[in-house]
């Protein structure tokens, strides 16, 4: 008997844990594409992190009711890694709960709805080599996701372009070492006739 309740009460404790981490998750499959959204970069463009900017628009499709939109309160623009990126890189991995999902792990923009917008990102220095899209989530006021949009297609595959990182070997820092080496010859050398000129005196 005393197993059984304690077979029981170990199940409840397990249902509780599970129903509390499932409260409050938001599944991407259950979220509608309400929005249109582009970016600037054409399809495979090269970008460097640092360096390039993106101008990202996005709008709701007109082709639905205007009352739609009646909850959105906030729009946040992600940069998102394509699967081809994803690929055996487990911290990178789609999750269909928003709560676990690592495909979008780089703000761009989090801003008031109103209706539609744009802004425009200078790509962080922070953002790895991979190939990208853009992806816009609308929230309510409890900042609980309710529709999104992106720049490519249901399986990811269109509309991607590609950023490089930055790895710490970058060209104009090896013109500056280049500078400073010159500099230092020169400076030998002068010294060094100097010298020569004082030991002949």
């Amino acid at each position: 008997m005393a197993r059984l309740l304690s077979n029981q009460a170990t199940a409840f404790l397990l249902l509780i844990c599970y129903v509390g981490s499932s409260m409050g998750s938001v599944h991407f499959s259950d979220l509608k594409e309400t929005l249109i959204v582009t970016a600037s970069p054409k399809s495979g463009q090269v970008l460097y992190a640092g360096e390039d900017k993106i101008t990202v628009t996005w709008k709701l499709n007109s082709s639905l009711p205007a009352s739609t939109d009646a909850a959105y309160e906030k729009v946040k623009v992600k940069l998102c890694y394509a699967p081809v990126s994803q690929k055996d890189r487990g911290w990178r991995k789609t999750e269909d709960n928003l709560k676990k999902d690592k495909t979008c792990q780089f703000k761009i923009t989090n801003q008031p709805y109103a209706g539609g917008g744009s802004f425009e990102y200078t790509v962080d220095r922070s953002v790895p080599t991979a190939t990208y899209f853009v992806r816009a989530y609308v929230v309510d006021a409890s900042d609980t996701e309710l529709a999104y949009g992106q720049t490519t297609d249901a399986k990811k595959t269109t509309n991607l372009f590609d950023v490089v990182g930055i790895t710490g070997h970058h060209a104009s820092l090896d013109i500056a070492a280049g500078c400073f080496s010159a500099f230092s010859v020169v400076a030998l050398l002068f010294f060094f006739v100097m010298e020569k000129k004082k030991a002949k005196k």
